[in-house]
């Protein structure tokens, strides 16, 4: 492929994997990084250079996408708690119609967005969710789901209608080394300090956060275009999930189910205490929804189109816990 790549947050867990893998492929690569960031690679890698930009203010990114061959934009705000945020709509929306005006006006060969899995309905176990289910989150009023879908949508008409090159891709919970965060590695620290005081009833899907950059940097070439791909491995509930975690964290995992009423009114009083306090609590309402649910989705169309790899979770938890050790979280 001529010319970099251009990376839409770069230094982000996600990202930083995106850029590793590019560069192991000797691929060039150009960082976006928000205005006032730390270059956070090696500085003596000439393959690496840096553009910095707001993706919310589309003036800065004017000329980001000059000489690049192709964009991964997988700059997003996932945040969940308040459950609403001006400011998600904000990156995960203007942010993305601004790319891809930028991807239209240097004519890239392709652009890899880089969504959720949780804009997809999901499943159970047996009949796990794939990517021909509609949109189920919006029960949850969590504006990080409704704004990933609406970003999602912009991104297929603009495939559809406008002849973007554009190909989605989706991943489930990543876990694994590198999230300085941390964001979802967190799940991870609670449970090495013991503080989850048990399991709720649903579960998710887990992957390793390398399997997900080695499948998107396959979309460069690979998949086709307009089309999604979740980007998953293992259908896991979260009695499963924790208990197979705390065994490789060499801790013991959380003992007593979480009834689903007592999680929901968990989150409701959260909700009334950040009401009054103004100051988000420890979750809420929508969360708790959200763990009460099983969101269970089949990787099968990416495993046959984009060449996913599938590293085990217990992997993953060993990789991420090395790194927080040589890094002091633990």
């Amino acid at each position: 492929m001529r010319g970099p790549v251009l990376v839409t947050g770069a230094n982000g867990f996600l990202g930083r994997h995106l850029v590793a893998e590019l560069r192991r492929r000797g691929q060039p690569v150009r960082a976006l990084l928000r205005p006032g960031t730390p270059a956070p690679f090696d500085a003596a890698d000439a393959g690496i250079s840096y553009h910095f930009a707001d993706i919310t203010k589309p003036a800065q990114l004017a000329g980001s996408a000059d000489g690049c061959a192709a964009i991964i934009h997988a700059a997003a705000l996932a945040s969940v708690n308040p459950a609403r945020d001006p400011a998600v709509w904000a990156a995960n929306v203007t942010g993305t119609e601004a790319v891809l005006r930028e991807a239209r006006r240097s004519a890239v060969g392709r652009l890899v967005y880089v969504g959720t899995a949780n804009v997809f309905g999901f499943g159970s176990k047996k009949t796990p969710g794939d990517e021909t289910r509609p949109y189920a989150g919006a029960r949850y009023g969590l504006d990080y789901m409704d704004s990933k879908r609406a970003a999602t949508d912009q991104v297929l008409r603009a495939a559809k209608h406008q002849n973007m090159p554009a190909v989605l891709v989706h991943p489930t919970f990543m876990l694994g080394p590198d999230d300085a965060k941390p964001t979802s590695n967190a799940l991870l620290l609670e449970l090495y300090h013991g503080r989850l005081p048990g399991y709720p009833p649903g579960g998710k899907n887990y992957v390793h956060v390398r399997d997900v950059a080695t499948a998107t940097v396959n979309a460069l070439t690979m998949g086709r275009v307009g089309e999604s791909y979740i980007l998953g491995n293992e259908n896991l509930s979260y009695r499963e999930a924790f208990t197979r975690l705390a065994r490789v964290l060499g801790v013991a995992p959380p003992r007593w189910p979480i009834p689903l009423g007592l999680a929901t009114l968990y989150g409701q009083l959260c909700d009334v205490k950040a009401y009054f306090t103004g100051r988000p609590g420890q979750l809420n309402a929508a969360m708790a929804a959200v763990a009460n649910d099983g969101h269970y989705f089949s990787p099968a169309k990416a495993r046959a189109e984009l060449a996913l790899p599938q590293t085990s979770i217990e992997q993953a938890a060993v990789e991420a816990l090395a790194w927080f050790r040589a890094h002091d979280y633990v």
